[in-house]
């Protein structure tokens, strides 16, 4: 079985950019969402960006005209374009399959740290 497999996190300042990456998992074919979540220390996880197989989009009010969800088809691999990075974006983003928040699948997670 072939898990999700995020990359592209690191640190960066604040107003930087980074563009993170999640590989397609063997249960990809058979999703209708992917997306990307975030956890900060001591706060739940959130959902940032989504795409649907039926095509849309969702983006967080807190990242919306500074992050971008995009894949070259919705079974490639997903990208996560941030720009415009801001010190509360510092969080271990995951990389999700599911829309059923009861039976989304998360990858292992990559850090992104923003400093001011």
């Amino acid at each position: 079985q072939v898990q999700q497999a995020e990359s592209g996190g690191g640190s960066v300042q604040a107003g930087g950019s980074l563009r993170l990456s999640c590989a397609a998992s063997s249960n990809t074919p058979h999703t209708y969402c992917r997306g990307w979540f975030r956890q900060a220390p001591g706060q739940e996880r959130e959902q940032v960006a989504s795409i649907f197989r039926t095509g849309g989009s969702y983006y967080a009010s807190s990242v919306k005209g500074r992050f971008s969800i995009s894949s070259d088809n919705f079974e490639s691999t997903l990208y996560l374009q941030m720009d415009s990075l801001k010190p509360e974006d510092t969080a271990m983003y995951y990389c999700a399959e599911g829309c059923d928040s009861g039976s989304r699948v998360f990858g292992q997670g990559t850090q992104v740290t923003v400093s001011s």
